[in-house]
């Protein structure tokens, strides 16, 4: 009696000749293609592209904030060959992320997946238009979890995922899926000159910015009115006052008729927590300032001379 012996990942079933790695591929992006849309903007500053997705029936289309920022015109090409006129809904700067929404019924559309499911080393598949090439496919791994990268404003993205997928220009917007075909990113930057280093917004974050961009156009932040820097603390101070950080941020500048002046800051104190969390960076500050805080009465911890006090702060909306 003689035996077949077949390689531990090879499905005996499909007679397409195919490995399971290219099938994991297609499948992936065969699942989510059709949703995918080639975005052509126009505005003041000239003509550009972007890759976007729809992922909701009734025409809404995730992409990045710079790929449509600043247009006067967008149009989207779906991959049956329709041209439609975009409206802008939102766009948050903080996130790269903006919403669009075309006026079309029974789309195609891409299933947000879940963050916390993805693991390093697992297969992901980008589609998007690079260069204007529609509807481009290539794959690659979960390079890293977890980065931080920051955005166009200054403000860290948290959770970014890191992936060797090849992107280039024109696949901002486009997602990032896992081989289920689920959208688990939005790609959305590339290190100039770096190989395997691409980066995508967790679609855990666009289903939180989502929800704001459709009910107020923005996502509302919290705004404190002051110029900081992260600096170290002494040991003594440290050990005296038995603080469990090592770091807080130096106020340089306090904004007239801010909700901080209000407060009582002043140029020159250390803010150690805001509420019950610890502000040990000027990004830990930036992130805790969200629209959960505006108007809220939070008490803040500060270093004065090195000696510790509790003001009242009482956030108001970003400007």
């Amino acid at each position: 009696m003689s035996l077949s012996i077949l390689p531990i990942d090879a499905d005996p079933s499909p007679g397409d000749g195919l490995d399971a790695y290219s099938r994991a591929v297609i499948g992936a992006a065969e699942a989510v293609s059709p949703a995918v849309v080639k975005i052509d903007v126009r505005g003041e500053q000239g003509s550009g592209s972007g890759s976007g997705f729809v992922f909701t029936t009734d025409g809404y289309i995730l992409t990045n904030h710079h790929v449509v920022h600043g247009a006067k015109e967008i149009e989207i090409e779906l991959p049956d060959g329709r041209r439609l006129q975009a409206e802008r809904v939102g766009e948050d700067a903080s996130t790269d992320l903006a919403l669009l929404r075309v006026w079309a019924t029974h789309l195609p559309l891409a299933k947000l997946g879940h963050y916390e499911n993805l693991r390093v080393g697992q297969l992901v598949v980008a589609v998007g238009n690079p260069f204007g090439f529609q509807y481009t496919v290539t794959a690659g791994v979960v390079g890293a979890l977890g980065r931080s990268l920051r955005s166009q404003s200054g403000r860290l993205i948290d959770n970014v995922i890191q992936t060797d997928a090849a992107l280039n220009p024109g696949n901002s917007g486009g997602p990032l899926i896992d081989a289920r075909g689920e959208v688990v990113g939005i790609n959305t930057a590339i290190i100039q000159g770096a190989q395997g280093l691409c980066f995508a917004v967790p679609a855990a974050t666009a289903q939180v910015v989502v929800p704001h961009l459709i009910r107020h156009g923005r996502v509302r932040r919290s705004y404190i009115g002051i110029g900081g820097q992260t600096v170290p603390l002494p040991v003594r101070v440290i050990r005296h006052f038995g603080l469990d950080q090592s770091s807080g941020v130096l106020v340089a500048h306090v904004e007239p008729e801010s909700p901080s002046s209000a407060a009582g800051l002043l140029p020159g104190d250390i803010i150690l927590r805001l509420g019950e969390q610890s502000v040990a960076s000027l990004d830990d500050l930036v992130r805790l300032l969200s629209s959960e805080t505006l108007g809220r009465d939070i008490p803040l911890d500060i270093l004065r001379h090195f000696h510790p006090h509790r003001l009242t702060l009482t956030p108001t909306e970003a400007p």
